[in-house]
Order: C-alpha cells, then sequence, then structure tokens
C-alpha cells in the first residue's frame, strides 16, 4: 500500500489532471474505514494494480493527489464498509468500483460470478444474496480513464421551439448502412458529422438530432444469459462517459465533440436522450459496477431497509431525493452540455426522478444558469406514476395522447370497423390544449412513434407483436399498439395492400407535420423501416450476423439504398416538412381561439364537415364521422385548408366558402404519388374528390 498520498481539491469529483499529477476525489457518505485508488498499470499485456489509501477527508469526500499520473490512466475504486444486507450496506472492497465522474472508461464486462458482491453460482447472479463475496473483480469490469477535456466555447443553432424538428436516431443505426462512409467508421460518432449524413438530415428537414442513450451502458445479465446484447443503451453504468463502442478512433471524447460540431454549423441542434432513473447494478441480485458499492443505502430507493423500490422496472432506482445523488446528475448535464456541447435532454421515466412532495431535481434543473437554457424533454411517466401535462416550463412532454389519438383515427378504427369520430382528433391537430393550456402547444413533442413500439411501416402491416427474438416468449412489449394490418398481417405482395400502406404512412405523416406542437420522427419512418413486427427492438445477438435474422433481418439500422415505396415516403415527408416551414411555423405557436377576427372576418382556426359547413356540437358528438376539414388562418395573403378522409370509402367534399378566400390550389395528396402530383385550382365551394386514408393540403390565395 503507497501510503504517500497529498490532499486534493475536495471541490472538484472524479480526477483532475494538474501540474506533476492528479487530484481524485470521491463521495463516500457510509465509508466507514477507508477508501483505496487503484491505479492499473499495463505491463507486459496485463494489468498491475498499485493501491493508495486516500486517508484525506472532507466530511463525505475522500480525496488525494497523486504524483506522475496524467491523462489515459486507469483507475477505480474500493469502498471499505458494513456488510449489512439487511440494513441496505453492500459495501465489499474486493469489488472495483467505477468512478461516478468519470468521462472514459475502458474494457467490457465479463458475466462471471466475480461481478457480483453477493456470493454468486454464476454469471446470472444466482447465489447467496446474504453472503459477501471475497473474488476479485478487477479485469471483469470496465475501468475508468483520466481525461483532461474542458469546457469549451460553442457555436449553438439555438433553434426556436416552433421551428424545431426532431429526428430520434440510434448512432449506430443511423449510419451503419451507409456506403459512402468507410467501413470502418459506419455506426460511429464520427459517421455522424459525414457530409452524407449531414445532407440526409438537412434534405428532409430536421433540425434536431436526437441520439438514443450514448452514456456508457452494458447488457443487462439476464439478457447477456439468453445470448443477446443491449442494443438501444437504456441500461447506464457511467452517465457521464460516451459509450466507447461507438467510437471509430480512441478518442470517443473528441471524436463525439467534433460531430456536434459539424452539426451546429449545418444547423441541427443535438439532444440526448439520457437514462438518470437507474443503473446497471439492476436489483439486489444484479452485479456490483459502482453505485451499490459506493453506498447503496444512499444511492437508490429502498423500499424497507433492505430492498429496492423499483419504478422503471430495470431492477433499481436512483434516488434524486437525496442531494449528492441531485448533484451528481447535474453535474453530468453540465459536461455533456458544457464539455461535449449538447443542446437539450429528454429525460427517461422523468417521472421516476421527481419526489412526489416536490421536484428536487427538476427544480434544480430548472434553477441552473446553464441547464435551464437547455431544451428539455420529459417522458412523464414510469411503471407506477403517470404525469402527463404536470411538468412545469421550460420543460416539453412526450405526448402519448396524441401518438393514441391519431393512430385510433387512423388505424385502430379501421381494424376494428367502429368510428371514435374525429373531436379527438382535432384536439391533438390543434396542440393539446386540454393537456397543456397553460403552457402553450410547443409544449407538446408530438409523435407517432419511438424507439419503443412498431414503427410507422409495421403500425400499417401488424396487428400483432412478434418479438420471440428477444427470447422472452413475445410477453415482453405493449400489447396496446393502436395498429392494423391494412388487411393482411406481415409483408404482401399485393400492389393493392402495399398502395393502401403507403398512403395510411403518407397521411399519417402528414397529420402530425400539420399539427401544433413540436413534431418528432423515428429513425426510418421517412423510407418506411420494419422490425418484422417486433415492437421492442431493444436486444440483439451476440452470436449472429448484425443481418441476420436473429437480428430481425438489419433493420435495427437505416436503409441508404431504397426501393420505389421507400422513396416515394421520403420524399412525401420531405415535402410535408417544408408545407411545415413555409406556412405553419408562426400560426401553430399559440393556441388556436376560434374566435373570429372582426378585421378579417376569418378565423384563426375552423373545423368543417364534408358539406362544406362548419362542425356543431352535433358533428363534433357524432362518433360516426370519419371526415375532417380544417382551415388555417395564417395571417397573411395565403392560408391553408386540410380534408382528412380516415375512412375506408372515397368521399366529396366541399371547399370553404369565399369568407376564406379567393380560390383554392392543392399542394399535398397522399393518395397521389409525390412525383405524380399536379396541383388543381377550385374555387370557394366547389366539390372536391378525396379518396380512402387520404390527407389534401390545399394553399387558400386571397390576393
Amino acid at each position: 500500500m503507497n501510503t504517500k498520498v497529498k490532499p486534493a481539491n475536495p471541490h472538484i469529483l472524479g480526477s483532475q489532471v494538474g501540474d506533476g499529477g492528479t487530484d481524485f476525489a470521491i463521495w463516500a457518505g457510509d465509508a466507514s474505514s477507508r477508501v483505496e485508488l487503484c491505479l492499473f498499470d499495463q505491463v507486459d499485456g496485463s494489468f498491475q494494480e498499485r493501491h493508495f489509501e486516500l486517508i484525506h477527508r472532507d466530511g463525505a469526500i475522500w480525496h488525494g493527489h497523486i504524483e506522475g499520473v496524467g491523462v489515459g490512466t486507469r483507475y477505480g475504486y474500493r469502498i471499505h464498509g458494513p456488510w449489512k444486507p439487511e440494513m441496505g450496506q453492500r459495501f465489499n472492497p474486493a469489488k472495483l468500483l467505477i468512478d461516478p465522474y468519470a468521462h472514459l472508461l475502458e474494457g467490457e464486462v465479463s458475466y462471471r460470478p466475480e461481478i457480483f458482491g453477493h456470493k454468486a453460482r454464476d454469471g446470472h447472479g444466482a447465489g447467496d444474496l446474504a453472503a459477501r463475496d471475497d473474488r476479485n473483480s478487477a479485469g471483469l469490469i470496465p475501468l475508468s480513464v483520466v481525461t483532461a477535456n474542458r469546457p469549451r466555447i460553442l457555436d449553438r443553432p439555438n433553434t426556436p421551439w416552433k421551428r424545431t424538428l426532431i429526428y430520434e436516431a440510434h448512432v449506430r443505426g443511423l449510419t451503419a448502412k451507409n456506403c459512402a462512409i468507410e467501413e470502418s467508421e459506419r455506426g460511429s460518432y464520427r459517421a455522424l458529422s459525414h457530409p452524407s449524413t449531414i445532407s440526409y438530415l438537412k434534405n428532409l428537414g430536421v433540425t434536431a438530432l436526437e441520439l438514443l442513450p450514448i452514456h456508457h451502458f452494458a447488457t443487462e445479465v439476464s439478457v447477456a444469459t439468453r445470448g443477446r446484447v443491449n442494443h438501444w443503451g437504456y441500461n447506464p453504468i457511467a452517465f457521464s462517459a460516451p459509450h466507447r463502442a461507438y467510437a471509430a478512433t480512441n478518442d470517443p471524447i473528441g471524436e463525439l465533440q467534433a460531430s456536434v460540431d459539424a452539426l451546429h454549423a449545418a444547423g441541427i441542434e443535438v439532444i440526448l436522450d439520457v437514462v438518470y432513473n437507474h443503473s446497471a447494478e439492476e436489483g439486489l441480485s444484479g452485479p456490483t459496477y459502482s453505485f451499490k458499492g459506493i453506498d447503496n443505502r444512499y444511492f437508490y430507493r429502498h423500499s424497507d431497509d433492505s430492498n429496492y423500490e423499483d419504478l422503471t422496472g430495470c431492477g433499481n432506482t436512483l434516488d434524486t431525493r437525496n442531494p449528492f445523488v441531485t448533484q451528481i446528475i447535474i453535474d453530468s448535464l453540465l459536461w455533456w452540455s458544457q464539455v461535449i456541447g449538447i443542446d437539450g435532454f429528454r429525460f427517461d421515466l422523468t417521472t421516476a426522478i421527481r419526489d412526489k412532495n416536490g421536484s428536487d431535481l427538476i427544480s434544480a434543473i430548472l434553477c441552473d444558469p446553464i441547464l435551464s437554457q437547455r431544451k428539455l424533454i420529459a417522458e412523464p411517466w414510469d411503471i407506477t406514476s403517470y404525469q402527463l401535462g404536470s411538468f412545469p416550463r421550460p420543460f416539453r412532454e412526450w405526448n402519448d395522447a396524441y401518438r393514441d389519438g391519431l393512430r385510433q383515427f387512423w388505424l385502430a378504427d379501421n381494424a376494428s370497423n367502429t368510428s371514435s369520430g374525429v373531436s379527438n382528433l382535432a384536439k391533438r391537430i390543434a396542440g393539446s390544449d386540454d393537456i397543456f393550456s397553460s403552457r402553450g402547444p410547443t409544449s407538446s413533442i408530438n409523435f407517432i412513434t419511438a424507439h419503443d413500439g412498431f414503427t410507422l411501416n409495421d403500425l400499417t402491416s401488424f396487428s400483432q407483436k412478434n418479438n420471440e427474438v428477444n427470447g422472452e416468449d413475445n410477453h415482453d412489449g405493449s400489447n396496446e399498439n393502436r395498429s392494423w394490418n391494412s388487411g393482411v398481417e406481415g409483408p404482401s405482395s399485393d400492389l393493392e395492400i402495399i398502395r393502401k400502406r403507403e398512403q395510411l404512412q403518407k397521411s399519417i405523416l402528414a397529420t402530425l407535420l400539420l399539427s401544433s406542437g413540436v413534431p418528432m420522427i423515428a429513425m426510418g419512418d421517412e423510407v418506411s423501416r420494419t422490425q418484422h413486427g417486433c415492437n421492442n427492438a431493444y436486444s440483439l445477438s451476440a452470436s449472429h450476423p448484425i443481418d441476420s435474422k436473429e437480428n430481425l433481418y438489419g433493420s435495427w439500422a437505416l436503409d441508404w439504398t431504397l426501393n420505389d415505396f421507400q422513396a416515394e415516403v421520403r420524399k412525401s415527408l420531405a415535402r410535408l416538412i417544408q408545407i411545415r416551414s413555409n406556412h405553419l411555423i408562426d400560426a401553430t405557436e399559440d393556441f388556436f381561439t376560434g374566435d373570429l377576427d372582426q378585421e378579417s372576418l376569418r378565423k384563426d382556426i375552423a373545423w368543417f364537415q364534408s358539406d362544406g359547413t362548419e362542425l356543431n356540437e352535433q358533428g363534433w358528438a357524432d362518433t360516426s364521422l370519419r371526415y375532417l376539414g380544417f382551415a388555417i388562418d395564417a395571417r397573411n395573403a395565403q392560408g391553408l385548408f386540410v380534408a382528412i378522409n380516415g375512412g375506408l370509402k372515397d368521399c366529396e367534399f366541399k371547399l370553404p366558402g369565399a369568407s376564406w378566400g379567393n380560390f383554392y390550389r392543392s399542394i399535398f395528396d397522399s393518395g397521389e404519388s409525390i412525383d405524380g402530383f399536379a396541383p388543381v385550382l377550385r374555387k370557394p365551394d366547389e366539390t372536391y374528390l378525396i379518396k380512402a386514408l387520404a390527407l389534401q393540403i390545399w394553399l387558400i390565395d386571397r390576393s
């Protein structure tokens, strides 16, 4: 044991490189006897471990300065304290621990009995939970690595919410099939800034790229036992370290910074999906990587002295009611924001990190002068709590009421040959003022699909989920999908079925882009990406080729070579985004009132029946209606009229009267191909045909 340890700065946690050495500091409130810093030197191809006891203590902070240590040094901690599982204390110095403030990790998890704090019989964690295991876990979990990155000057796009269009993507999946990129760099952080990637996003009209989790994560023990690996990344092992497997170089931080800067230069913001509600240490029988060994009782919520309170379905829940847990998250967010350059955060299962008697973490974020200026998005539920509409400004929220409302109208009603009418559809299109009345329509993140659930193609192709590939007997994933197979379950060569699915997808995307709120597109929906009916594609086979049947036929990645069907949907979406940008941005920033403007004698929005008359109370209550028209007054020379036919039969409708404009020019019809579409001119009160399951957009000319 080397005891030549000088005091360090206890106010900077993690590792801090200085003149002649490095400061190390870690919070370990309940450590009763000592804290050891372990440095790992590579000698003749293997690691040798050196121990330094951190004899200096400032309250709960243990710290020390080690001379001769610099960037690239690998390290971990061993925390000594009581092993009293019945009291929630699981200290075990035989287990090497990851620094919660590490910004880079090296190595992978080996699923062996030694990674568990209790005596496990195998790599699954089965064994005696009450007995402490004395086997060394070093070499079986990743090592922390000393870095020296600092906050930097950033040139952010700062796109207003009203102009924001989010594209949710997976780092690897976005570019893995892009042949314009060198094979060694596909699916990496570097590939995010490749000219072809940026051009793709720009041509589509994306203003914000939302990345699925990129913090360093590990595969769940149960998933690894089934021979599969975690693909999505919702299982963090280090909150503030980029996942190393996504790097094309040996410098993940620099690579990620360069890509963020390139996206910023192209006017594209970067939002991270972050998971602060649980960790990869899972339940009591799970492995010991970090928090469980530093202070299990403090870091995790407990239903009693010994058992976890699981609000996440992942085995544990971080206890953000405790000040230092909140501080770790705040510091992590600041690092991603100021060092990497991230512009916003989508918080996974956000209600799990709220205190039911307050909102300590949420308040801390809003009180921070830097974080409060970032884009903040809540997933307003966990497995025990649902709080849609309850988050304070400037938080935005994933609006599943929007998702369900549009799926119900376009798909579920047709699948069941019933009708729920148009009232709920109109509320969602108009910005969900029944949910966000005090905060404005941009509080709603509108989406039809996300990483979790069916893709848009599969919503129109499957009525039943097919999740057998995950090895959970198809019990995983939601059973409430509001999908419709369009008449045939799964893939079809029937041209009529193919045409119907294409039209439905275009109609649904059109509704999304015409709605008040902030639209989000899931990666691949613009090219009809399929997961072959899997609505929970979180895992991949560890033993099969990446494009094998066991890995969803390679559909975890975006197609860059398109067939005619895919090209049609992609071009349609790009056109719809252009229409939104040109005609709807300002009109949908605030809630519509429906009041008559005394100067123009028009309402800011009006809703119409197929006969051209405005919907009255009887019409709103009519659940048999499958047609809805609405006109938007954009407060300029032009407005928009939209005709929606959610039924299975073509129908005629009458355009609004002369008070709305002098003539109407069609600019989009989901019932026609985008290349073959020919605009037509019509006068007020003229009758026109709309196909079944179609949506039309008309430009109203008032000149």
